[in-house]
């Protein structure tokens, strides 16, 4: 006789061996961070090439910062995640 689990887990374990175990919150181009520091960068970028105001010292010192910032968010991000990689993946904490 077949052992009976709970739908809930049978849906990870499925869900783990069609896409694999994740350990990352989101994936990165998922994210709107993502997206806003990739338009505030290119925005930055095409100001710093038609403005007078705007040197390319200055502009890729923001970009830099800008980077350097969603780096940082996305690792704030990731300490919050239920990272455990030597537990068994498929079985609910209580």
């Amino acid at each position: 006789m077949a052992t009976e689990t709970a739908p809930g887990a049978r849906m990870e374990q499925t869900g783990e061996r069609v896409a694999g175990a994740h350990d990352e919150t989101k994936w990165a181009p998922l994210t709107t961070e993502f997206w806003a520091m990739l338009g505030l960068v290119v925005a930055i970028l095409i100001a710093a090439a038609i403005s007078d105001s705007l040197n390319d010292i200055r502009a890729w010192t923001l970009v830099s910062i800008i980077g350097a910032a969603y780096i940082v968010s996305r690792g704030l991000a990731k300490c919050g995640t239920d990272h455990a990689p030597f537990v068994g993946r498929g079985h609910r904490r209580a």
